[in-house]
């Protein structure tokens, strides 16, 4: 019932009027009905709004549990708001934890509803396009859904990396077409076969949003942003555009 306050009353229609988001390409690649996962670039923290908001079918996106544990009427209200936005709260500070968020993603799958995620972990550094991690091949592979890329456009011009308010800007999303995994049933523990799907999915993502690719993953940039350049140019390997 909050989930769809917000879209329709509280939140959708004020995102509306000052960004004008619009689906410019692929909306027919959404499923009626049945689970399935929209793998995403990620931009901007915005990207987990524009989304569901241009979607009739609602999306559950993981988000950090550090959005769900504040303490204080702050706390409250930040819980409050990302519960009514649709997303569900993810440990991701140990082995045993980052394993729970994936088994998460494919019970929200098998329970027949779209799942957002953002395979390449966190935000974008500079918007070029980062190594996806294997998560999203192995929810793929365990529940059986198929994988639909979702490019977003201007969502980092809107909401900028550190600012804390956001400007208009038009957004655009491009959705391409379901990628179908189901030749690798039962390969879920095959390392090779997970890296070999996410490098596909990834695939689809550049030629979808136009990004530049760089073969490290954004934590890692983030780390060390100088070294980027150095470790991976865009032109020194992008993903395999068919797993093998």
């Amino acid at each position: 019932m909050l989930y769809w306050l917000m879209k329709h009353v509280l939140l959708g229609p004020i995102l509306r009027l000052f960004f004008q988001p619009k689906i410019i390409e692929g909306a027919e690649n959404i499923p009626k009905d049945g689970g399935a996962i929209l793998a995403s670039n990620h931009l901007a923290v915005s990207d987990s709004f524009f989304l569901p908001l241009m979607l009739s079918r609602r999306v559950t996106f993981p988000a950090k549990i550090e959005y769900f544990t504040g303490t204080g009427l702050k706390g409250k209200l930040q819980k409050w708001f990302f519960s009514g936005v649709g997303q569900v709260p993810i440990d991701r500070s140990s082995a045993s934890a980052a394993q729970g968020a994936l088994d998460t993603g494919v019970r929200i799958v098998r329970e027949g509803k779209l799942l957002g995620i953002y395979p390449e972990g966190t935000r974008s550094p500079d918007a070029r396009l980062y190594k996806g991690k294997v998560g999203v091949a192995w929810i793929a592979l365990e529940s059986g859904a198929p994988v639909i890329p979702v490019a977003m456009f201007g969502t980092d011009k809107a909401n900028p990396i550190g600012s804390r308010m956001w400007k208009p800007y038009p957004i655009r999303i491009k959705i391409g077409k379901p990628l179908d995994f189901s030749r690798y049933e039962g390969l879920s523990g095959d390392r090779f076969v997970l890296r070999s799907i996410t490098d596909e999915i990834m695939y689809a993502l550049m030629e979808l949003s136009g990004q530049e690719y760089v073969d490290v993953y954004a934590a890692k940039a983030k780390e060390q942003p100088a070294n980027v350049p150095e470790q991976a140019k865009p032109a020194d390997r992008v993903p395999e555009s068919k797993a093998s």
